[in-house]
């Protein structure tokens, strides 16, 4: 059952005033067209998909490559069932190994494999590049300072905020 939440800050107001519909969808328009073009590209440039890529720089990110597969699913916000099926997909093609958890035996760690980690390699400064071209370049140091306070402040609201659906 769904609850009803009073948002903080709350208009009420049902709709955006026309600045912050302009900001919110030239923000969803950035992402959608952002995300399109980095998968598209590192697809054309590599083996890896995009959701294969953000597999593999969460378990590199991590010491000796591997994670629990809680904590993965959690750091991609994926859902335990998608993650778990994209797992299966990248030990098939060798980018991934599953082990199982000696502290707790329903927990699973899943490592990236040598495969693996030279798909990530060798995908990984195509990406980059692209990444500081479409995104970086051009950008002076007040406004990268602009987009990552901007950034944290909702990063820091949707820690605050509370869910509707738990």
């Amino acid at each position: 059952m769904c609850q009803l939440i009073a948002y903080p800050g709350a208009m009420t107001d049902l709709w955006l005033s026309p600045e912050q519909q302009h900001a919110w969808r030239a923000l969803l328009s950035m992402h959608t067209q952002l995300h399109a073009r980095l998968a598209r590209e590192l697809q054309a440039g590599s083996d890896l998909s995009y959701a294969d890529f953000a597999v593999l720089v969460q378990l590199t990110d991590h010491e000796d490559d591997r994670a629990r597969i809680s904590e993965l699913a959690d750091a991609l916000q994926w859902e335990r069932s998608r993650l778990s099926h994209h797992i299966k997909r990248m030990e098939a093609r060798g980018f991934l190994d599953r082990a199982s958890c000696p502290e707790d035996g329903r927990g699973q760690y899943v490592s990236a494999t040598p495969v693996g980690r030279a798909a990530i390699e060798q995908a990984a400064p195509e990406h980059v590049a692209l990444v500081r071209a479409l995104v970086f370049d051009g950008m002076s140091e007040a406004e990268m300072a602009t987009v990552i306070r901007v950034s944290e402040r909702v990063l820091d609201r949707l820690d605050q905020v509370p869910q509707k659906v738990t």
